[in-house]
């Protein structure tokens, strides 16, 4: 007598997009257009478009394991690509455009991408990285909205993808590799050290995928029509491409349009119901609609993550707008998604960022990596494992994890008794001040909710005396006033006193890192020197 068992059924993230192309084919994506009618198109076409890329690309000469780079904005075309790609089992390069070229190219020099697939709108900057990445064989140009103006670029063909469509068939096979096959890569943002490359695998993503779905993650359904703001080119738009065709909901897509006056008329004609991106587009947004008394009825949710939520935007947003947020944490090295604040908690904090879902580990240790005694309660240095967590970095030779498979976040953070997450900033961040330790996060949420902020950021300002102190700069929400004695009167009894800052700097506009957090290398860079040296220019 033999056991029975179940059908071997590889976890590849085509099976996404073509069972919604069969179970949800008038659902599908649409993508905003400046001054013209939105695009959109349902999943079975959709789906037969997405071969016919992959179809393009075999032609080209790109085989399963190569590496593709996209440097585009957020649309159907994107998409489209991502699909192409990954459903060939090519992996997908994803390059942040609001990054320098030269930044851009040394990504794709490490990665070997064998093509470029670029927004018509930045293939300026494409012929640059072009130029540094010897490896790129050709430049495959979406979202044409002109005629080329290149033919090609030092040797490099520059082609039309839609053009390459027309004779392109959909009879291609997508699948037909392992699970563990990788599909896409990332790399971090940057803001606090050097990018490193993260690999997705189609298993980790399609994991991820399941785990975002759930009624306490992200809980997306058909009826749903979800706004993805949140750039494909970032830690896979935290997943949106993957969930939405799998739950069979639309999704809505803005282009390079993301500012408050966009975002409102494109929640308004599609009727979005969830938005998803950081809390800048949503202050953005909350702006535009209280300057032009506007309502938003259909939209229900608001998703944030990538940094702190300040208090007093959640309050506006939920008051103003009717919604709930959702706060979040996750990492590009997480695929991202950390932990989440459950829709229906009974309290949604905005210190908290949420709970982690099954398929996410969590420990907290001390500086050198021993656990801590008790989980709950106390501070440690965050530590994550689980099945979309990172291993290895990308051309790393050693592993990114101890020799129990922990990661380390480089996040503070607190665990309470239901096991909610509060991250207290980065282990990096941390000020030493005569010797003993201040986080800007809890300084930075204090002052984050007062109604007249819009944005407040803490660094480390060299001192004569004490080492560093900490310097306070803010972003005053437009129409409003306050003084510097009454933001820093907000912190006397909720820190130490030797935490409160020596200084407040107001900026017109808080500077914003590729990802929209707060940049703060280069807040370090122009403000963290001691007066008397920046007086001097030393």
């Amino acid at each position: 007598m033999t056991d029975g068992r179940m059908q071997d059924f590889d976890l590849t993230l085509d099976r996404f997009l073509t069972h919604a192309a069969k179970w949800h084919p008038q659902a599908g994506v649409v993508t905003a257009s400046s001054g013209r009618e939105s695009r959109r198109i349902g999943y079975a076409e959709l789906e037969q478009r997405c071969r016919k890329v992959s179809a393009a690309l075999q032609r080209l000469g790109v085989s399963k394991g190569d590496r593709v780079a996209t440097l585009a904005w957020n649309t159907q075309a994107h998409f489209e690509a991502w699909y192409g790609l990954m459903g060939m089992g090519a992996v997908c390069h994803t390059l942040n455009p609001r990054l320098t070229a030269a930044q851009l190219g040394d990504m794709a020099a490490q990665s070997g991408a064998r093509l470029l697939i670029v927004d018509s709108g930045l293939l300026s900057g494409a012929v640059q990285i072009a130029k540094a990445a010897p490896g790129i064989r050709g430049i495959l140009v979406i979202d044409p909205e002109a005629p080329l103006a290149e033919e090609a670029v030092a040797g490099v063909p520059v082609m039309l993808l839609e053009e390459l469509l027309e004779a392109a068939t959909p009879d291609v096979v997508w699948g037909a590799f392992p699970e563990t096959s990788p599909c896409g890569l990332c790399f971090t943002s940057g803001t606090t050290g050097a990018p490193k490359g993260v690999t997705y695998t189609h298993r980790s993503s399609y994991l991820h995928t399941l785990r975002a779905l759930q009624a306490d993650v992200m809980g997306i359904s058909a009826a749903d029509s979800v706004l993805a703001v949140v750039p494909m080119f970032h830690a896979n738009a935290w997943g949106l491409p993957f969930a939405a065709p799998a739950a069979g909901a639309q999704l809505v897509l803005p282009g390079r349009n993301t500012d408050g006056a966009s975002l409102a008329k494109l929640i308004a004609d599609e009727s979005v119901t969830i938005g998803v991106g950081v809390p800048t587009v949503w202050l953005g947004l909350v702006e535009y609609v209280d300057e032009h008394g506007l309502q938003l009825p259909s939209l229900k949710r608001i998703i944030v993550g990538g940094s702190p939520m300040p208090p007093a935007l959640m309050a506006r947003l939920e008051k103003r707008l009717g919604v709930k947020v959702q706060t979040s944490w996750g990492m590009t090295e997480l695929s991202p998604l950390g932990v989440i604040m459950p829709e229906n908690a009974a309290s949604r904090p905005a210190d908290v960022a949420g709970r982690p879902a099954i398929g996410v580990d969590l420990m907290l240790t001390d500086s050198e990596g021993r656990p801590l005694t008790e989980q709950r309660g106390p501070e440690g240095h965050l530590r994550v494992r689980g099945a979309a967590v990172v291993e290895r970095y990308f051309g790393a030779e050693e592993k990114a994890v101890d020799a129990d498979g922990w990661f380390f976040t480089g996040d503070l953070a607190r665990i309470d008794e239901a096991g909610l997450v509060r991250i207290t900033g980065r282990a990096k961040d941390l000020i030493k001040s005569g010797g003993e330790w201040i986080n800007p996060a809890e300084i930075e949420a204090i002052i984050g909710a007062l109604p007249e902020i819009s944005l407040a950021a803490v660094i480390g300002r060299e001192d004569p005396k004490w080492g560093e102190r900490p310097h306070l700069l803010v972003e005053v929400r437009p129409g409003q006033t306050i003084s510097d004695e009454a933001i820093l009167g907000a912190l006397r009894g909720k820190v130490a006193n030797w935490w409160v800052p020596d200084t407040v700097q107001r900026l017109k506009v808080m500077p914003l890192a590729a990802t929209g957090k707060i940049d703060k290398l280069r807040l370090r860079a122009e403000y963290g020197q001691s007066p008397e040296d920046a007086k001097s220019g030393a």
